[in-house]
């Protein structure tokens, strides 16, 4: 049997596992209930009602979280030529070509994001095995892989906050809010734009319900089940 922290005990003591929280409620209880001995991220775990086998049902997309994640984001761009400079002029941490490919290839895997140019693509594919299991590989539907005068644009967003979002094997999709730190309202808002987006994101093959349930909780706490009514209707505007 698992023998579980006091922590996690006097934390498992303030939720009510029969009842469903607002998203405010949720919030507020999820920072009471984060005991690490370090910052815990908050997460949002969405159970949807897609099929993860049918390609027709797929869902990918991004959110643009206006209070960030609460960390640098380092951002990685493969450019070369003109994309170079201008990626270097919008702040990117590292940017390259050949010689960048053959260092990840040999391990390096020092960022958070990454993005390319159309063109960077035939070299950038022979890392997909490598970055794809990471979620970092550049693709045109998450929005990495854009025109060269669009680059500033997506690194200014990426250093802000841009949570990525995919359908896993299990018809989960598993997405960062910020920290457990951040003044509630700013959570709140953050959930918000991640609902809008993955709503958006709803696939034309999607049929019945779209999202079944949703879970809120910190990286080593409890799961918090949200009103799914309340929860969706939730809007930045």
């Amino acid at each position: 049997m698992v023998k579980h922290s006091k922590g996690y005990q006097e934390a498992a003591k303030l939720l009510d596992r029969t009842n469903e929280y607002s998203p405010q409620e949720a919030i507020e209880l999820a920072k009471k209930m984060a005991h690490a001995q370090f910052d815990e991220t908050v997460e949002l775990h969405l159970r949807m009602g897609v099929d993860p086998r049918n390609a027709s049902q797929q869902i990918r997309g991004v959110a643009l979280l206006p209070h960030g994640l609460g960390k640098k984001v380092r951002v990685l761009v493969f450019a070369q030529g003109e994309a170079e400079k201008i990626a270097q002029n919008a702040g990117a941490d590292t940017i390259g070509a050949d010689e960048l490919v053959k260092k990840i290839e040999g391990g390096w895997l020092e960022f958070d994001t990454a993005i390319a140019t159309p063109e960077m693509m035939g070299k950038v594919g022979k890392l997909g095995k490598i970055l794809g299991r990471r979620g970092l590989m550049p693709n045109p539907k998450s929005g990495t892989v854009v025109a060269a005068d669009d680059l500033p644009r997506v690194i200014n967003e990426a250093r802000k906050g841009r949570a990525e979002f995919k359908l896993d094997r299990t018809a989960i999709i598993h997405l960062p809010l910020g920290k457990a730190s951040f003044e509630d309202d700013k959570l709140l808002a953050n959930l918000a734009a991640v609902i809008e987006a993955v709503m958006k994101a709803k696939p034309s093959g999607a049929k019945g319900q779209y999202v079944k349930s949703a879970y809120l909780a910190t990286t080593m706490g409890l799961g918090i089940k949200l009103d799914l009514k309340t929860t969706l209707s939730l809007s930045t505007a």
